[in-house]
Formats: C-alpha cells, sequence, structure tokens
C-alpha cells in the first residue's frame, strides 16, 4: 500500500505536457503537394504536345521550363518557404515599392485629401462605434466594410502563473482549450485573437496614486521614501496587458447582410457570457475594451512616444479625446524587413512552426515577458475557430493525406510517420468531441532608434529559440504584419487576393 501510494503522488507530481499540433499539407507526389503535383502532369501532358509539333527542340524547350517550375517548388528553406513562394514575394515587394505603396503620409500636409490622421493598410477603411451591453459596459465595435467583419475587444487581467499550483494553470489550460473549442459553436464568430503587450512603464500612474492617497501630516521621512520610490520604481519597470479580439462576420445564415446597430444590439447581449467565460481561463476580471481606450491603444502603437503625453493627461484628470481618425500615424514607411513610423521602428516576425515535441504550459512565458532591449512587444496568438463539420471533414482530409505520404515511399522517413501518427490521434480527439482550431502567431518588437534594431532582433531570436518556435520577418509585408499584431482582429486570410484553393495547395 505504501509503494502504490508512493507511485500515485510521483505521477500526480510530473508536470502536464502539450503538443500534437500539426501544419496542414496537401497530399502529392515527391513531397510536390496538390498544386505541384498538377504542375508536373500538365507539364507532362504540354511536352507531349510540343514533341509532336516541334519535335525534339519543342519537347527539350518545355521540359526545360516545367523542370524548373518543380524545382522551384521542392526547392524549400527551413520555414517551409519554396523558391517559388520566395520569389513571387521578392515580385510583389518591387511592384509594391516602385508604385510607392510603402509611404504613407497623413494629416492636413500629408497625401490623402481628407486631412485626417487614417490608419494605415488593411485597417483604412474601419469604422469604429460604441454601444452598452445588457450589464451597461461600453465597448467599442469595429466594422470592416470590404469584409463584413465586426470585431469586439476584451480587455483581460491576468494575474500570471507565479506561485501558482501546478493543478491551477492545468485547470486553466484546459478551460482555455475549452473556450477556444467552443468558438466553434458561437454563431457567426470568425476569428480570435490573443495580444499580450509589454511596455515601459511611465511612473505616472504610480506617482497619481501616491499624491492622491497621501494625507497632510504625513511625517517626512515617509514622504521622502515616497518621494524616492517614485522617482527610482519606473526605471527598469514594465506594462504588460493582455486583450482578447473576437471577430464576427456582418451575414446571417441566409447570407443577408446586417447594419451595424443590428450587430450591436445583438452582441451586447452576448458579451456578457463571453466575458465570464474567460474568468476561469486564467484571463482575471475581463471586460470590453471602450472605443476611447482603443483609440488610445492604436495610437500609442502607432506613436509611442504619445504614451507619455495620455499618461500626464489622465494624471491631470482629463481624459484625451481621440477619435478613429485621429490614432494612425502622420508618417510611415514599410521597407523590406522592417518598418517606420512616427516616433518609432519596429520588426514584425511570425511563425511558421509551432514548437515540436511536447511542451509544458510555460513554453511562451520568455516570449512574452518584458525584455530591456525592446522598448514595446507584442505577442499576439491568432486562431480560426471551425464548426464540427468542417472539423470532421479537415481531420479526415489530413489523416488520408497523412497517410498517403507515409506509404508512397518504399521506405518513409521518421517525419511522415510521426506525421501520420498525430493525425491519426487529432482524428481521434476530434471524434471524441474535441474542437479544431487553426493557429498562428505574429511577434512585434518596436524601438525607439534606428541604432537599437539588431539588439532587438538579437533579442527575439534568443526569445524564439526559448519559446521552441520557428519566427521568421514578414518580409515584404512589414506594414500589414503590424496590423495583424494589433488587437484589432483583422482577419488576414480575408484580405489576400490569392484564391483559397491555391493557398492550401500551397
Amino acid at each position: 500500500m505504501r509503494d502504490q501510494v508512493a507511485a500515485a503522488d510521483s505521477v500526480r507530481s510530473t508536470p502536464r505536457t502539450y503538443g500534437n499540433w500539426r501544419q496542414p499539407a496537401s497530399a502529392g507526389i515527391a513531397g510536390l503537394g496538390t498544386l505541384g503535383t498538377m504542375i508536373m502532369m500538365g507539364g507532362l501532358v504540354v511536352t507531349l504536345i510540343a514533341t509532336m509539333a516541334g519535335g525534339l527542340i519543342g519537347a527539350v524547350i518545355s521540359m526545360t521550363i516545367v523542370g524548373i517550375t518543380l524545382l522551384m517548388l521542392m526547392t524549400k528553406d527551413k520555414h517551409g518557404q519554396s523558391s517559388l513562394q520566395r520569389l513571387s514575394t521578392r515580385i510583389g515587394w518591387q511592384r509594391a515599392k516602385m508604385a510607392k505603396h510603402n509611404i504613407y503620409r497623413s494629416g492636413p500636409l500629408g497625401r490623402t485629401p481628407w486631412g485626417k490622421f487614417q490608419l494605415p493598410g488593411l485597417a483604412a477603411a474601419s469604422q469604429l462605434s460604441e454601444y452598452q451591453d445588457s450589464y451597461g459596459r461600453p465597448f467599442a465595435l469595429l466594422f470592416y466594410p470590404s469584409t463584413r467583419h465586426f470585431t469586439v475587444v476584451i480587455n483581460a487581467e491576468p494575474d500570471g502563473a507565479s506561485l501558482v499550483d501546478e493543478d491551477q494553470v492545468d485547470n486553466w489550460v484546459a478551460h482555455w482549450g475549452q473556450w477556444l473549442a467552443s468558438l466553434g459553436h458561437e454563431p457567426g464568430v470568425v476569428a480570435a485573437s490573443v495580444t499580450v503587450e509589454s511596455a515601459p512603464d511611465t511612473g505616472i500612474r504610480l506617482r497619481r496614486e501616491v499624491t492622491h492617497n497621501t494625507q497632510d501630516g504625513t511625517p517626512a521621512i515617509a514622504r521622502a521614501m515616497l518621494a524616492e520610490v517614485i522617482q527610482t520604481y519606473p526605471e527598469g519597470s514594465a506594462l504588460v496587458s493582455a486583450r482578447v479580439a473576437l471577430t464576427f462576420k456582418g451575414t446571417d445564415r441566409q447570407g443577408k447582410r446586417r447594419k451595424e446597430e443590428d450587430m450591436g444590439r445583438e452582441l451586447a447581449s452576448r458579451l456578457p457570457a463571453l466575458t465570464q467565460s474567460l474568468n476561469s481561463t486564467g484571463a482575471g476580471a475581463a471586460r470590453p475594451v471602450t472605443a476611447q481606450e482603443l483609440c488610445e491603444t492604436v495610437r500609442i502603437a502607432y506613436d509611442p512616444a504619445a504614451a507619455v503625453l495620455i499618461d500626464e493627461a489622465r494624471s491631470q484628470g482629463m481624459s484625451p479625446d481621440l477619435q478613429w481618425t485621429d490614432v494612425g500615424p502622420a508618417a510611415a514607411q514599410s521597407f523590406w524587413d522592417k518598418y517606420r513610423h512616427d516616433s518609432a521602428w519596429s520588426v514584425t516576425w511570425q511563425m511558421t512552426q509551432a514548437s515540436r515535441g511536447e511542451v509544458f504550459s510555460s513554453v511562451l512565458s520568455q516570449l512574452v515577458a518584458p525584455h530591456p532591449d525592446i522598448d514595446r512587444k507584442r505577442v499576439t496568438l491568432l486562431y480560426r475557430p471551425l464548426d464540427a463539420a468542417t472539423s470532421a471533414r479537415m481531420v479526415e482530409a489530413d489523416k488520408r493525406n497523412a497517410s498517403f505520404r507515409a506509404t508512397a515511399s518504399a521506405r518513409p522517413s521518421a517525419r511522415s510517420l510521426a506525421e501520420a501518427r498525430a493525425a491519426d490521434r487529432t482524428a481521434m480527439e476530434e471524434a471524441r468531441g474535441a474542437g479544431l482550431v487553426n493557429f498562428g502567431m505574429v511577434v512585434t518588437g518596436t524601438v525607439m532608434s534606428a541604432e537599437q534594431l539588431p539588439d532587438m532582433i538579437a533579442a527575439i531570436d534568443n526569445l524564439g529559440a526559448t519559446a521552441r518556435v520557428l519566427l521568421r520577418p514578414a518580409y515584404g509585408s512589414q506594414d500589414s504584419a503590424f496590423v495583424a499584431a494589433l488587437p484589432l482582429g483583422v482577419v488576414l486570410q480575408s484580405h489576400l487576393s490569392v484564391p483559397a484553393g491555391i493557398r492550401e495547395a500551397l
């Protein structure tokens, strides 16, 4: 009996691990995928036609063209990007640069005819309004006319995992997984994102709190001690915030477009349940973000120097009156590997490979934590929940594709066999009622001067290694990736010009 109890204690004290996520891939011959296989088959047909029409010379020319195309598809780097994809990205960047689409000037002296500080890029046409939920709490509602998407932002106040029992952390993770799975059954939910931002604390809030709570007749030594705290505490301290953005489609089940007022009334009744369900995930006291708070967040993201001015205004009891047309940058310029906006420089990375193998619940703790070489850092997790019917279809197709790749060769690789086993486990878990979610990650680092960029890039590379994720700079699309990292609920897939079928085949 004593040995059994000891064994049970050892099992209970073993930390829980997580994993079994994988990147979907289409089936194809020799790892080409569906699109590459179609190109190869079409190339053989074209070669036969060229042989009959032009003889040997036509066959050689057509075979050379098809061979180069297939070689560019098969040659991939460590991020899974083929040479053809990198070439198309470079060509698109050069076209945008020649058309000067990477340069943005706004305001009364800018290039925009309306003279406002409108947001650039994907969020340029967005519209902001404010409503009240069933609890009387005001919440901001973002509307994107091009995609007919509506977004609400929820502010979370997580306590963190410090000095918390392992069982409590496991419960938080389990409830978070359950919350993500429930989004697949939530009507109209298109995507969700979680943004964790760390920024230096200006110390103005501490000074305001101490000043308002200091009473007359306080001893001189106490006043001196508090004055020293106000001066020294903000140095090296950081402010960490977390926000959850939920994006809904603006059409009903019959495909009819819904007005902004109708969506505001519907989400007003649904927000209390969504915020309450977040409490059990370790998000703390979740509440909707107001329009004023969202304006301040976006304004500070594009111009970090404005954070001190906004905190100063609030310390004096005044709230800066910001409109949605005033939160954009006065000047911004996108480069191949960095982004210049108002008073700061930023670089955005995208995750190309999740953590391989099994990981602990604290795998992202160092990545989201403040870093002395980075002035502001945003880590955004992008989720696309899938409904039950789509999940069942996708896991079965993924299982078939993984099995085809594992059996297509007489000597399959260990990675192909591992992918087949992971696809089988995913299909079994989905059949038992688990949800399926597509996820990605975007990381943005911001510094105040160009001289700090090398240190920031080196710091992000090291943090990505600690998180066991593979990060790749968003080459040629730094401005769009910067918007995607903000808590605005932008669904990148809806703004791409490449058809969805070709994207999945690639």
